[in-house]
């Protein structure tokens, strides 16, 4: 069933005669009445009754118009989406973020927007999901790691590792933490699911040290409660919750921060559009956390 022969009848059906339909569609009668009956030998229905001095529709033909001038608009609204893909518009953007960064970056911002923007949906990722992978699914990715030479991408924040002590800790008027003094604390830590503890294990490594001990939790909102009932000190990327003090934690190679860089498809169809965002999102970031590098 071709698009055009459902043109042809619906044209048919409106105008009442093929003669007037001929005339609107710039086509001969006889060239239009072939078309009806090739569309008629294709559904196996007869669409008009042919015995009278007009054209009457019949009662299978009316059933049918309906669905054939749904398809048509259907038709037409694929068309027009296409040509506005082509020409760079993003109505629907997909991003995706691991779970902290969802909550404490994508998320508010996500609340920035406006009804002239993308419509957003999210999604949580792993926090080492491969970006060359994701951004064939989602139209931008923010990644707690370098996303390779295979994407597109533009560092987008960095957000401190927070030691957080409730407000009567005897560093809640401090602003910092060297991590020799941590390690003589108990911990409040998340699982490796989370960057804040690959970076913390990364330095501890690197400066032969462990902790005095650890006490694990399995979600960072639940490592501050930890920390605010005074089970030890919670070392998160999170915004801090529960009234606690965060420090920024410093090492040997300077503060422990996380480098998000935002990823996506060098050939989408929206990529300019996908970079303006970006910027909208780093210069957001950047009022929270200020300014990054690069």
């Amino acid at each position: 069933m071709e698009h055009r022969l459902l043109r042809y009848f619906v044209a048919v059906a409106e105008e009442g005669t093929v003669s007037a339909a001929a005339d609107t569609l710039h086509m001969t009668q006889p060239a239009l009445s072939r078309q009806i009956r090739s569309l008629e030998d294709d559904l196996g229905l007869t669409l008009f009754d042919r015995t009278g001095p007009r054209l009457a529709m019949t009662s299978e033909g009316r059933a049918f118009l309906t669905t054939a001038r749904q398809v048509l608009q259907a038709h037409d609204h694929a068309r027009g989406y296409a040509r506005r893909l082509a020409a760079g518009r993003l109505e629907h953007v997909g991003l995706a973020a691991p779970g902290t960064t969802l909550v404490d970056v994508v998320a508010p911002f996500v609340a920035t927007f406006t009804a002239g923007d993308p419509v957003p949906s999210v999604t949580e990722i792993p926090v080492d999901a491969d970006p060359r992978l994701l951004v064939s699914a989602h139209d931008l990715v923010v990644v707690a790691h370098a996303p390779g030479d295979q994407v597109a991408s533009r560092r987008l924040a960095e957000l401190p590792v927070w030691a957080c002590v409730p407000a009567g800790h005897r560093w809640a008027g401090r602003d910092a933490v060297a991590l020799e003094e941590l390690v003589e604390e108990q911990l409040v830590l998340t699982s490796r699911d989370y960057m804040a503890r690959r970076l913390l294990d990364g330095a501890l490594e690197v400066a032969g040290s462990a902790p005095r001990g650890v006490v694990e939790a399995r979600h960072s909102r639940v490592a501050q409660a930890l920390a605010a009932a005074g089970r030890g000190v919670a070392v998160v990327t999170d915004d801090p919750h529960f009234a606690l003090v965060p420090l920024r934690i410093i090492t040997a190679g300077g503060d422990l921060r996380v480098r998000l860089t935002a990823a996506w498809r060098p050939a989408h169809h929206a990529a300019a559009t996908l970079e303006a965002l970006v910027e909208r999102l780093r210069s957001f970031s950047a009022e929270r956390y200020g300014p990054t590098v690069g």
